[in-house]
């Protein structure tokens, strides 16, 4: 039986991926391209030796803090969320399970080298007054209300979601940016790339288009069952592979990888996600080299600063630390 559905799958794989994009996706994908050529994907941190990664992009001054009131839960998510104020009128959207840990790292790590993330910040306790019972995840609030380990993501004033951005849109596709971003992704091991997590932003200042759900990170290249082992796993993260091939110009890196075969049964996901490996793949060199080069000049202290912040234990934050700094080293050896 295990070999009957390897085989379909390897089938269902030559299918997928021998199938172009349909007129009217390339059509799409053209006229989203040219609609949106004023956008910001990535910014050169001039300022990368000195950036705080334990409080990210939002600085310490952005840190949660004060009395906090619910307002609404999200009941569509895939993981639970609700909505939170602060005592300033600030609305913050506090995510509770698997990838509090995960995403509060990988947004410090995505933003140290000039690309655009969410204000995310972990918070071991936290207390929300006028909250009730939740239809999701009730199961990880405490006995006397309080809630451990949540991730919370700042809404920033001025700031509007307009949408999202697709990783082979012909605008970017093939730019130094975009290239550095899908070895960020390989480096950090987020295998959820599908295009509804990436987001476009206008602000004041314009568009800006960033990968905005970064949970599925410091795990398996690839949707693992158990799902524990998916994201934020120090084993999985680091007995995986990182670079799978290198061309004379190009590299195939091994994010995101196949899923599990036990999502052969939800079909659209699986094609889905086995359409996902080309983002890893045939990546210039000379785009992985540029983006390798920035990361060599993170400290292993910011480093190590990004896991602080997110709540690993010392154990953990040394260990995936270790791992991201061999990876950088293996960029910077092409």
């Amino acid at each position: 039986m295990k070999l009957k559905i390897q085989a379909f799958a390897v089938l269902l794989g030559l299918w997928v991926l021998a199938v172009p994009l349909s007129a009217a996706s390339k059509e799409s994908l053209a006229n989203i391209a040219e609609s949106d050529k004023n956008f910001v994907l990535w910014r050169e941190p001039t300022d990368i030796v000195s950036r705080d990664l334990f409080y990210g992009s939002g600085g310490k001054e952005h840190a949660p803090s004060g009395v906090f009131t619910f307002v609404k839960e999200d009941r569509e998510a895939s993981n639970p969320k609700f909505t939170i104020r602060d005592e300033n009128g600030v609305e913050w959207k506090v995510k509770l399970g698997g990838e509090v840990h995960s995403e509060t790292a990988a947004t410090r790590l995505v933003w140290a080298v000039g690309y655009s993330t969410d204000e995310d910040y972990f918070v071991p306790i936290l207390h929300v007054t006028n909250m009730p019972r939740l239809r999701r995840g009730q199961n990880l609030v405490a006995s006397d209300g309080s809630i451990p380990n949540a991730r919370l993501e700042r809404k920033l004033k001025g700031e509007d979601k307009g949408g999202i951005w697709k990783w082979r849109r012909s605008g970017m596709r093939g730019s130094r940016e975009l290239d550095g971003l899908r070895v960020m992704m390989a480096l950090i091991n987020n295998w959820d790339l599908k295009d509804v997590n990436n987001a476009v932003y206008s602000t004041d200042n314009g568009k800006v288009y960033l990968v905005s759900d970064l949970g599925a990170s410091f795990g398996s290249p690839g949707f693992s069952f158990p799902v524990k082992k998916s994201r934020s796993n120090l084993e999985s993260y680091s007995h995986s592979k990182f670079i799978g091939s290198v061309k004379a110009d190009r590299v195939d890196f091994r994010t995101p990888a196949r899923p599990a075969l036990i999502r052969i049964f939800a079909v659209p996901d699986f094609i889905g996600r086995l359409r996902m490996r080309s983002i890893g793949r045939d990546v210039p060199r000379d785009h992985v080299k540029w983006i390798g080069q920035i990361l060599g000049r993170l400290s292993p202290e910011q480093i190590r600063s990004a896991f602080r912040a997110a709540g690993y234990s010392s154990g953990e934050v040394e260990g995936f630390a270790k791992v991201v700094e061999t990876r950088i080293a293996q960029l910077n050896e092409l």
